[in-house]
């Protein structure tokens, strides 16, 4: 099993600026892509960014050149840098790993983040 904690979330200004970490612990070797989701009340959860084992990234285009996706390998922890944050980024983030590049097997608990327009 693989535990996912996801720390960061708060309320900020339109504008401002946010850093979730995702910290796994477990059998993280067996974690081959990993990713933010988002899911803003009344809609469906969706994708924000992945990087794979390797540092491949790839991001909706919602965020694209606004949030960068990251991974320090040593300290098993993942983070996403939100810059230019707007009233429509307002959601619950989910970090998510899958063992597999097109699967999600395991999820944190989610933190809300808040941006006040």
């Amino acid at each position: 099993q693989v535990r996912l904690v996801e720390s960061g979330g708060g309320l900020v200004q339109a504008g401002g600026s946010l850093r979730l970490s995702c910290a796994a612990s477990g059998r993280i070797f067996r974690i081959n892509r990993m990713g933010w989701y988002r899911q803003a009340p009344g809609k469906q959860r969706e994708l924000v960014a992945t990087i794979t084992r390797d540092g491949l990234t790839n991001y909706d285009d919602s965020v694209k050149g606004r949030f960068t996706i990251s991974r320090d390998n040593a300290k098993n922890t993942m983070y996403l840098q939100m810059n230019s944050l707007r009233f429509e980024d307002t959601a619950v983030y989910y970090c998510a790993a899958g063992e597999r590049l097109s699967t999600v097997d395991y999820w944190g608990q989610g933190t809300q983040v808040t941006v006040s327009s």
